[in-house]
Order: C-alpha cells, then sequence, then structure tokens
C-alpha cells in the first residue's frame, strides 16, 4: 500500500525521539511529508533524517534552546510530540520522596515546559496538534507501579485540560494511552528481575491479545491524531494496548 503524505509541509517535534516509540514516531512522520526534530537526552542511536537536538525536559533553559532551535531549523511549528518520560516500579512504600519528584519533575513537567515553549509558534499553524504519550496506567491499576501510574494519571488530566485551553486557538491536544510496548525501557526493566524471560512473557500474557505492543503501532496512534485525518478530535485519550483497558477474557477453564 502506497503510504499516505498528509504531513507534506508541517513541522513536528518529537521529544524523547532517539529509541523507543518517540523514534517510530519521528520516522513515521518523516516517512509522511513532515519534516521532523527529535528532542532527547541521549543521541546515541541515529534517529534518521531529521534534526536531532540535545534537550533535557527536566531543565526550563535547556527546553527553551532546543524548541527554539527545532523551530528555525525546520522554518515553523504544526506538531509537537510529547514522548520523552521515565519509568518506576514498586508500590508507595517502596519510592523515596526523591523518586517521587524526579518521576513527576519529568513525566508531567517535562510535558508543561515543552507545550509552553511550543505554544506561542503552535498558534501560527492551520494545523497545530500536540500528542502526549501518557499510559493504560493512568486508567487501570497495575501492580508495582504506583509512581508512575501517579505520573500518567496527571498526563491524562493535563490532556483535557490543554484540550480546554486551547481549542479556542485552534490547537488540538490528544493523548495516547499504551500498553505494555516492546522497548528498550521495558526490556530494562524485564532485566531487572529474577526471571527476564518470564517477566516479559507474563507481561505478554497481561494484554488480551497475548503480545506486546510495538513501539510502530503507537507511532501509527500518534500520526493519526497529529495529522490532518484527526481534524475533529481533540480531547481523547488513544488507547493503544491489545484490549487490556476494555476487555476481560474468561480465566481459561472458567466461564465467562
Amino acid at each position: 500500500m502506497k503510504a499516505t503524505r498528509e504531513f507534506e509541509g508541517l513541522s513536528a517535534i518529537v521529544t524523547g525521539g532517539a529509541s523507543g516509540i518517540g523514534l517510530a514516531t519521528a520516522r513515521t512522520l518523516v516517512a509522511r511529508g513532515a519534516r521532523v526534530a527529535v528532542l532527547d537526552l541521549h543521541l546515541g542511536l541515529d534517529p534518521g533524517p531529521v534534526y536531532a537536538i540535545r534537550a533535557d525536559v527536566g531543565d526550563s533553559a535547556s527546553v527553551t534552546a532546543a524548541v527554539g532551535r527545532a523551530v528555525e531549523e525546520l522554518g515553523g511549528l504544526d506538531v509537537l510530540v510529547n514522548n520523552a518520560g521515565i519509568g518506576a516500579r514498586g508500590t508507595v512504600e517502596d519510592n523515596p520522596d526523591e523518586e517521587w519528584h524526579h518521576v513527576l519533575d519529568i513525566n508531567v513537567l517535562g510535558i508543561v515546559r515543552t507545550t509552553r515553549t511550543a505554544l506561542p509558534h503552535l498558534r501560527g499553524s492551520a494545523n497545530a496538534a500536540i500528542v502526549n504519550t501518557c499510559s493504560v496506567a493512568a486508567a487501570t491499576g497495575l501492580p508495582q507501579r504506583a509512581l508512575y501510574a501517579a505520573s500518567k494519571g496527571a498526563v491524562f488530566a493535563l490532556t483535557l485540560a490543554m484540550a480546554a485551553d486551547h481549542i479556542g486557538e485552534g490547537i488540538r491536544v490528544n493523548c495516547v494511552n499504551p500498553g505494555t510496548v516492546d522497548t528498550p525501557w521495558v526490556r530494562r526493566l524485564a532485566e531487572q528481575t529474577d526471571d527476564p524471560e518470564a517477566e516479559l512473557a507474563a507481561l505478554s500474557a497481561r494484554q488480551p491479545s497475548g503480545r506486546l505492543v510495538t513501539a510502530q503501532q503507537v507511532a501509527d496512534a500518534i500520526a493519526y491524531l497529529a495529522g490532518p485525518l484527526a481534524g475533529a478530535t481533540t480531547g481523547t485519550a488513544l488507547a493503544v494496548d491489545g484490549g487490556l483497558r476494555g476487555i476481560r477474557l474468561p480465566r481459561e477453564g472458567l466461564a465467562p
């Protein structure tokens, strides 16, 4: 099937774009015609035909400088994908205050810093869109994810508030809620357990589809929400989770 080019003439910034979902998103947007700048703290991987700019979403000055440079290189800004984030394991007893502050600072305030810097540029676009990478953990209780879930619950609420605040300016704001995605970060988490292969198998089995979500599947959802085809869509969370949020299958041997 011939690739669509709905992003022809549009410019996009993707934070956390050097690996995983962010990298897949950047490449997808480029393939569909966009000019793309990747902002990431670690630029070790080749992000492909994009502008790669080092940025720390935990630092306002870094974000301001990186967004400014990106807009200059791109010649404007139409799409912002707030994808940068970090994870955490544990119950409310397990993570110290310092870790809570750090994860919330990156996952929530990182979106705030990048968005408020990008908004003046987005207001000049006829296809202004913001997509935040949230998580199924924002709406589904998962074990050993208290801190991470709290941060993503805040991202979900922030997405809705931003959508309400900026709809009058023609800026659409949505988020994707991935399930467990086969990314380097998930594999690093699995490697921290006693049996990484068993952990990956359990993560796959947790989703009704029986398999991990791919980074490309999430990237395709982000691209839809960011593009002109979703021109009437704002304030929406799109689940890409193999059915985890919406489907309950009976246990083997039990009647539904």
